[in-house]
């Protein structure tokens, strides 16, 4: 049987800078699954693009306009939203926040 984690500590990862006013750091994953912490400036874009992987993301602070395949809507602190794979999709902070994605299976290119 291999290794399998299953605790990680807020320290235990890098921020990963993506952009200006955009971060990332990979928090804890498995094959099946990931999770991942993004921070934004205000008015910081997460660009439109899309990916195989089913996403559900969880606005931890600020808001978000949040646009899933040509939908806008503006999600705030405590909301959610799901991207099924392969839906285009991206995000613009409308305040500077932050958002824990999960993807299933894992993000290989986030590793």
């Amino acid at each position: 049987m291999t290794e399998q984690t299953f605790f990680a500590q807020a320290d235990a990862t890098e921020w990963t800078e993506l952009a200006p006013g955009n971060t990332r750091r990979v928090l804890i994953h498995t094959p099946d699954l990931m999770q991942v912490e993004f921070g934004f400036d205000k008015g910081a874009v997460g660009a439109l693009h899309s990916h195989p992987h089913i996403q559900v993301s969880y606005v931890a602070e600020g808001s978000f306009e949040v646009t899933i395949d040509g939908v806008t809507e503006v999600v705030g602190q405590g909301g959610s939203f799901i991207v099924p794979s392969g839906l285009v999709h991206g995000v613009v902070a409308l305040e500077k926040g932050r958002l824990i994605d999960v993807f299933t299976p894992h993000r290989a290119d986030f590793l």
